[in-house]
């Protein structure tokens, strides 16, 4: 197809780069979008099979370094079994994503079960080129 002879050739090499330029956004949003799926996907599945260090290494490495996990921490996450972990809405933007979860926890002493809610903030970290858990692991226990 001919363009129209009124259109000059630096016009439409601004065109054609333009279009480029949306294409390559596009698809940059798409895989970044598909990355967020894939690590929360993980992150829950972790989550809910106990694996709450697999967890705490999704967590961003500022946060961890700010709020390491003691050892007594990690004691009391193996004394709990998650029973149910459902997302109840997310929202998503180019670099950040928040998920709110209703998580049920079992205490594995009292087979007690109780249910929470928990956010979850992602961040995707350009040098990393992944999507980050800002929030750090739920808190089961809310101060106890």
């Amino acid at each position: 197809m001919r363009s129209p002879p009124h259109v000059s050739a630096s016009a439409r090499a601004v065109l054609l780069l333009c279009v480029l330029l949306v294409v390559t956004a596009c698809a940059s949003a798409r895989g970044r979008g598909d990355a967020l799926q894939r690590v929360q996907y993980a992150y829950s599945a972790a989550i809910r099979w106990g694996d709450f260090e697999g967890a705490w290494n999704m967590v961003e490495p500022e946060y961890r370094e700010k709020h390491p996990m003691t050892e007594v921490q990690l004691e009391r996450y193996r004394q709990i079994q998650v029973s149910h972990y459902r997302d109840l809405s997310a929202q998503a933007g180019e670099d950040t994503a928040v998920r709110e979860i209703d998580i049920g926890v079992i205490n594995r002493h009292t087979m007690a079960e109780r249910s929470l809610r928990y956010q979850e903030a992602w961040r995707y970290d350009a040098d990393s080129r992944a999507w980050v858990l800002t929030s750090g692991l739920p808190d089961f226990w809310r101060g106890e």
